[in-house]
């Protein structure tokens, strides 16, 4: 026997419980829904990740580790007893298991059909047919080199050495800008040489195009989605650079006219999603047409089909990739799943459409897309109806139907924060806020996109009225992400990899179920709540948003990721910046923080990519007065960018060269370097500007990049020069060369040995910067190392009486300056 409102036990397979309504917030069971969870489906869900997990474990294992694996599921299939529930999950798991893993064999020998592998192993020069499957993106080169252009394409014929083979193969294309004409479904014949791409990537090879050309152009369909996308550019093309970036991204996941500051805001608070083709994607058009059929008093029976036609003509707009037939996919559960009448449907479907998906596509088990899709979607179906009419009760009637609109973001997140710190290593606090305000503009700007691109087909006036219309909720969408960027202590560090993510599904999961006491207790005990969440803030918030910048610094070390970017001060708001960074946002950030409005100087030590694509971060609402830069104009691609954006501002450039002093404020610089051309190793690091600088008492030298020919060059003429000598012996500060790269002279840094040292690096670069070499060499010579990836900005501050300490490393007698980090 049961007490009233008790769950009774199962008694038989698809037996299924009956969940107060109280459980999900109702406070009688008259009033709400009750909502029933059958084990049935929870059962069809299980085997369906754990076939995923398996299958992921195993991708890129060799052949005989999945015949193990299939044989051991064939034994456990005979062993089995047939009757019983737990017989019958064991049996679906194991059934599931050996799909997949069969599946991903199958698909891995179609791979190595005909002679594409073994020409890739020799790294041959090759003449392949192939499918255009992406649009071309230009990618920065590694080493600040030329940019370059990539596309993903299918290979369906390869010719190399003398023989000919069927191939059934994605590639990526590599060249120069002639790709950018490529279209997505052209079948194109190129030649170049061949790569092995990435370990475990999905990808066969990489193939370095030299000539290539067009045999068929794309078919009717791919001309339509041409069209449509074209015809929705140009309906924003009248409005805001936000919108006119933002709102192709929101609808097709065009963001190549995103601003660079807009994109950083939206990563900073977790709405980077919103600019991908999603499940929500789907949800919003089909949802709206499905009500357009209830409104037109369309059959119930044709709902169904109007809606599936208006998502394959989204699926058209949208391009039919993979991705977007994934979403497609998702969405479509989601609609289901969101439904009263079919609820109890969406989790057994979503978990087909997983095995569906993972056996066509057997790289999407490691695909982080697919996952946050499918997490998502199942948030979904979990909580959006009881979250979202727990919330509607608390709202005026008349904003009830705000629920559920509510619900979908939060649900979405709580399922999806544990994988996104995977990818960032760090948790939004204002993702969830920023997130909800986003939530009701995103519809009407998609809603109003979609039908700028079908207006465009007749008339392009009309299509802007409506594009102003749609660009309306995507300016609001902006606005939300630029001013949730900038709130204090937003982004919370959080421990990487997967004991991160463990660590904070544990929490998303005591917070659901502890959610309606937590509630209950807020309201009960106002005060004691807000005590609670005072003293959380102060165990969690990083202390920099209090302190951060010191009072009286004189240098700063940006962190701006792998790249280099400094700030010295010349007078209260007023600065010398050495580099930029690799991007925009980051220096730009450090600047605000640092209230500095006037640049005396910019100096760009050098050209390459991770010194200078920074510098629209300066320039954005600053004024910069004169930018000097290396003598060395190379590499050529950064020189042009560089120049257009001076230009465009009316900013002087002018090169520095070895012996010229600068003189701004309380700065006083002698350039050290370069002093000629060294053609040996990299051109541009070792033509690197070297200062030597006094900045209020401090004094520090910033050594760019320089590679060991030219250390060894400037350390020559040190021991030439008796002045140089003399400075070189009562430096406080030494930026150390090359973010930490064992390509130095160490005869050089013992020269030069300062009580500090500065390594500005990217965390979990590709480099391997710093390496232990460079460490090691830095502790023998005596230096305290503070790197950016580990402390983030240092700031070096006038000790005053000469009895300062290095601040983090333990007091060292006799140094002037204080080290302060922000973390």
């Amino acid at each position: 026997m049961t007490r009233p409102g008790q769950p009774r036990a199962p008694d038989a397979p698809g037996s299924s419980v009956t969940v107060p309504a109280a459980a999900v917030g109702a406070s009688t069971t008259d009033e709400w829904e009750r909502e029933r969870v059958r084990f049935s489906d929870v059962r069809m869900l299980v085997p369906a990740l754990i076939g995923w997990a398996a299958l992921a474990a195993t991708l890129t294992r060799p052949s005989a580790t999945r015949w193990l694996i299939g044989l051991a599921v064939v034994v456990l299939l005979a062993g089995v007893r047939r009757t019983g529930a737990w017989s019958r999950s064991v049996l679906l798991v194991a059934a599931v298991v050996l799909l997949l893993q069969v599946a991903g064999a199958g698909q891995q020998a179609m791979r190595t059909l005909g002679i594409l592998d073994d020409l890739t192993a020799a790294r041959a020069v090759a003449s392949l047919e192939v499918v255009v499957t992406s649009d071309p993106v230009t990618r920065t080169a590694r080493a600040g080199g030329d940019p370059v252009v990539v596309v993903k394409a299918k290979a369906s014929e390869v010719s190399g050495r003398g023989r000919t083979s069927t191939a059934y193969a994605p590639v990526e294309l590599r060249g120069d800008d002639r790709l950018l004409k490529l279209r997505w479904h052209e079948r194109v014949r190129v030649e170049g040489r061949l790569a092995p791409p990435r370990p475990g990537s999905p990808l066969l090879a990489t193939v370095r195009v030299s000539e290539h050309e067009v045999l068929s152009r794309a078919g009717p369909v791919a001309g339509v989605a041409e069209t449509l996308r074209a015809g929705l550019r140009r309906s924003v093309d009248p409005t805001p650079a936000d919108s006119r970036g933002l709102l192709p991204g929101l609808v097709i996941g065009d963001t190549s006219r995103t601003p660079e500051d807009l994109t950083e805001a939206m990563q900073v608070t977790g709405m980077t999603h919103l600019t991908a083709v999603s499940g929500s994607n789907i949800a919003i058009v089909g949802g709206l047409v499905l009500g357009l059929c209830v409104l037109l008093g369309i059959p119930r029976r044709w709902r169904p089909v109007v809606v599936a036609l208006a998502i394959c003509g989204f699926v058209v707009l949208a391009r039919p990739e993979p991705s977007v037939v994934r979403a497609a996919t998702m969405g479509l559960i989601g609609l289901i799943g969101m439904s009263r009448s079919r609820r109890g449907a969406g989790i057994p479907v979503l978990a087909g459409a997983i095995v569906v998906v993972l056996v066509v596509d057997p790289w999407m088990a490691r695909s982080f897309g697919f996952a946050l899709s499918a997490l998502a979607t199942l948030g979904l179906l979990l909580f959006t109806r009881p979250w979202g009419d727990a919330i509607a009760r608390h709202l005026p009637a008349r904003l009830a139907f705000m629920g559920p609109a509510v619900a979908i973001p939060v649900a979405a997140q709580a399922m999806c924060a544990p994988l996104i710190v995977l990818l960032q290593g760090s948790v939004s606090i204002v993702g969830v806020v920023a997130n909800l305000v986003a939530a009701p503009l995103v519809a009407p700007a998609t809603i109003g996109g979609v039908v700028a691109a079908l207006v465009s087909v007749v008339a392009d006036g009309p299509a802007q009225l409506v594009g102003w219309v749609a660009a309306v909720p995507t300016l609001g969408i902006a606005r939300t992400a630029r001013v949730m960027a900038e709130v204090p202590g937003g982004t919370m560090p959080w421990p990487d990899g997967a004991v991160g993510a463990l660590l904070l599904a544990a929490l998303t999961v005591l917070l659901v179920l502890t959610g309606r006491w937590i509630g209950r207790m807020v309201l009960l005990a106002p005060l004691v709540a807000l005590l609670v969440v005072g003293l959380t803030a102060a165990m969690t918030v990083p202390t920099s948003v209090a302190t951060w910048p010191p009072d009286g610094w004189r240098i700063v070390f940006c962190d701006v990721g792998q790249g280099d970017a400094a700030v010295l001060s010349t007078a209260p708001g007023r600065a010398v910046v050495i580099d930029t960074g690799p991007e925009p946002g980051p220096v730009d950030d450090c600047l605000d923080a640092l209230d500095v409005e006037v640049v005396e100087a910019l100096v760009l030590t050098h050209f390459h990519a991770d010194h200078v694509e920074g510098l629209p971060g300066v320039l954005a609402g600053r004024e910069v007065r004169q930018v000097l830069v290396s003598p060395v104009a190379e590499p050529g691609y950064q020189v042009g960018e560089v120049e257009g954006w001076t230009r465009a501002r009316g900013i002087p450039a002018s090169p520095l060269a070895a012996g010229d002093v600068l003189t701004f404020g309380a700065l006083r610089a002698s350039v050290w370097a370069p002093a000629r051309r060294i053609a040996a190793g990299s051109v541009p690091n070792n033509a690197s500007i070297v200062l030597a600088v006094d900045v209020g008492g401090v004094r520090a030298l910033f050594l760019g990049d320089i590679e060991r020919e030219a250390a060894r060059d400037l350390l020559l003429r040190m021991r030439r020069d008796p002045e140089m000598a003399s400075a070189a012996a009562g430096f406080d500060v030494v930026k150390s060369p090359h973010h930490g790269s064992a390509n130095l002279d160490s005869e050089l840094m013992e020269a030069v040995r300062s009580p500090v040292a500065v390594v500005s690096v990217g965390a979990d670069n590709d480099y391997g910067h710093p390496t232990p070499a460079h460490l090691a060499m830095l502790r023998r010579n005596g230096y305290a190392a503070y790197r950016t990836d580990q402390r983030g900005s240092v700031a070096i501050v006038d000790g005053g009486d000469g009895d300062g300490g290095v601040e983090g490393d333990g007091d060292r007698d006799g140094v002037g300056v204080r080290v302060v980090t922000a973390k």
